[in-house]
């Protein structure tokens, strides 16, 4: 046979060739229109426009120049430096509330204003690529977002798009769910993704301009949402609908996300960059990188340049309601005109003001995650901070209902004492109607829809509050089958310390045992119920979560065996049944429980303080 070189050649040539990078994005993006010009096209010194709102709801130009582009700024996608001129911007420089204003080379869109430097004194601004934009305009959105349907919303033809799987759901359990913890797991997660604090560019802040809230409100407004980029600025607020106002969105128009709206408000301002059809893009960065969304947004309206050597903003406010953010992703928010995103109206009552102008409160509440329980606390402080502002004691009591769609309602109540002033809205942060809303919509299951949520607040100007000085055994040692018999020690704010015996049920088969009596408040002391297994579960465990709240709850473990198995539990078992109980052919089986007896008293009081005592019961004599 006879070696062909030739083709040997040819083979061995084509073998070492380099390989096609199938699939390689380009590094500013993908997507490709007439009238756009791509990045690896601009250079420095290069001049154009811009656009955006300056005053009312038109857009109006400003010039700039190209200064360079800063390679590889986020994965694959480059940021384009320009210096801005209009005379409000030589004095504001850079403008939360800007992000999003569409800039022109040569009457082709390059891109959004969305980026800037810490403490800047030249209106320098970094671009983010519209084709990195019009990507995310090109993702398909599902047709329902967390049980919330977006059919008015065109499905996209190329994909079948699977429901959203966010990462910003509460990592904790459902029935612990805690709203600072959220979002500083919020916060921790934006930062893996944009540039933090400490770096010397970041996203342009979106101003959320809050109005008709309190000081202490706007306050845990900052510290909830400022790690987030979120900038809690106090404004005006106002109803949608203006005369006059537009009816569509337009690009380097205002666009507002409203996260509540009536006789409050809160709503994260930023500019349009590209219309096309029923969808835009907008901001040239994440509002919350929270991924497929539901919010209702608003066209808004410009008050004016507010320039500020720490952060110059827009101020503005809503001018007519229209659609809602469907997609939120790393170089942009998407908006749709026709989807419609789910609110979930609030009511507030206050009762035991005398001469009080306003005691109902009625606002709408967007349905996410992680800002529905932020919001809630916060305005239900702002409104109760407003009507009850007063230099002395304020004892309080709440009753709420929340409904979830297809699962009924929760009832919850509520309790607290403010020394010396109007409750602290901080107050509002840790109430069970926010920890049950924040849960169920937190959950792992299914996506759950919260239809109404309703709170009465009864005040009394009084010190309503004792603290547990101490607890003693009257007895340190019993006989089997015996109650334990126990002085609680309480202070009250006026008047003498007061004692009380209380007799705690110990049962015979305790005997020669060392028992430990945890005494504490009933509102902190959580019923036991077996851990949930679906949103049905979860929605019973939420109600009557804790014992009374104005009760004494006195807790020992038993040692004897218990199991929890499909929402229920099974106690004092005997030893071994356990293991009886677990199925040889499957793996859902029966789990084994912690096993406490509690004993429940009341005392008509809210108390605070924990003690405990130990108790010795006799030996049986045989």
């Amino acid at each position: 046979m006879r070696f062909d070189h030739v083709l040997f050649a040819s083979v061995l040539g084509a073998l070492l060739a380099p390989l096609p990078l199938a699939g390689l994005a380009q590094a500013d993006g993908v997507a490709s229109r007439p009238d756009i010009m791509p990045v690896s096209a601009i250079k420095p010194g290069m001049k154009g426009h811009g656009l955006t709102v300056f005053e009312g709801t038109k857009p109006e130009k400003f010039d700039v120049e190209v200064i360079d582009v800063l390679k590889n700024f986020q994965p694959r996608q480059e940021l384009i430096l320009i210096k801005t001129k209009h005379p409000r911007l030589e004095v504001a420089k850079v403008v939360a509330g800007m992000s999003g204003s569409p800039i022109y080379i040569n009457n082709k869109m390059i891109g959004a204003y969305a980026y800037g430097w810490t403490f800047g004194k030249e209106p320098v601004a970094g671009v983010t690529p519209i084709r990195s934009m019009l990507d995310d305009l090109a993702r398909p959105i599902p047709k329902s977002v967390f049980g919330w349907p977006l059919a008015a919303l065109p499905q996209s033809k190329k994909v079948a798009a699977r429901g959203p799987r966010s990462g910003r759901r509460f990592s904790g359990a459902s029935q612990d769910y805690d709203l600072r913890k959220h979002g500083a797991q919020m916060a921790k997660a934006r930062a893996l993704h944009l540039p933090g604090k400490d770096s010397p560019v970041a996203p342009v802040a979106t101003p959320m301009l809050l109005g008709g809230m309190s000081a202490g409100a706007i306050g845990i407004a900052r510290e909830l949402l400022a790690p987030m980029g979120l900038e809690p600025l106090q404004a005006g607020g106002g109803g949608s609908a203006e005369p006059g106002a537009p009816t569509r969105y337009v690009d380097g128009g205002a666009v507002g996300v409203q996260l509540i709206r009536g006789d409050m408000s809160a709503m994260g301002l930023g500019t349009v960059t590209r219309v096309e059809g029923d969808k835009l893009v907008a901001f040239g960065h994440p509002m919350m990188q929270a991924g497929v969304t539901a919010l209702p947004t608003a066209i808004g309206r410009v008050l004016w340049f507010l320039a500020s050597d720490m952060r110059s903003f827009k101020i503005g406010m809503p001018a007519r309601d229209v659609g809602a953010l469907v997609n939120d992703r790393l170089a942009s928010i998407v908006v749709s005109h026709s989807a419609k995103a789910p609110t979930i109206p609030v009511s507030l009552k206050i009762k035991g003001v005398a001469g009080a102008p306003y005691t109902t409160w009625n606002f709408e509440v967007a349905h996410e995650k992680f800002m529905t329980p932020a919001f809630m606390a916060i305005a239900l402080g702002s409104a109760l901070q407003a009507t009850a502002s007063e230099r002395q004691d304020v004892s309080w009591n709440a009753t709420s209902k929340l409904s979830v769609k297809g699962h009924g309602s929760i009832k919850l109540e509520d309790y607290g004492v403010a020394i010396g002033g109007a409750p602290d809205p901080h107050d509002f942060v840790r109430p069970n109607m926010g920890r049950a809303g924040g849960g169920a919509m937190n959950n792992p299951w299914q996506g759950a829809v919260v239809g109404r949520a309703e709170k009465e607040i009864e005040l009394r100007y009084t010190r309503e509050i004792m603290r547990l000085r101490g607890a003693e055994a009257l007895e340190s040692e019993i006989e089997a089958g015996r109650p334990a018999r126990i002085r609680l020690n309480l202070v009250p704010y006026a008047g003498k310390e007061v004692s009380r015996v209380i007799s705690v049920p110990i049962p015979a088969h305790m005997a020669g045992q060392k028992i430990v009596l945890e005494v504490g408040p009933g509102y902190l002391e959580r019923r036991e119920k077996a851990d949930a297994e679906n949103l049905g579960d979860l929605v019973r465990n939420l109600q009557n979560a804790t014992y009374p709240i104005k009760s004494v709850v006195v807790a020992y473990a038993t040692g004897d065996g218990a199991v929890s198995f499909k929402g229920h539990v099974a106690k004092n078992l005997p030893p071994g049944a356990l293991d009886a109980l677990r199925p040889t052919t499957a793996s859902v089986a029966p789990e084994s429980f912690k096993n406490e007896a509690r004993h429940v008293v009341s005392i008509g009081q809210f108390m605070v303080g924990n003690d405990r005592v130990e108790i010795d019961v006799k030996p049986v004599l045989r």
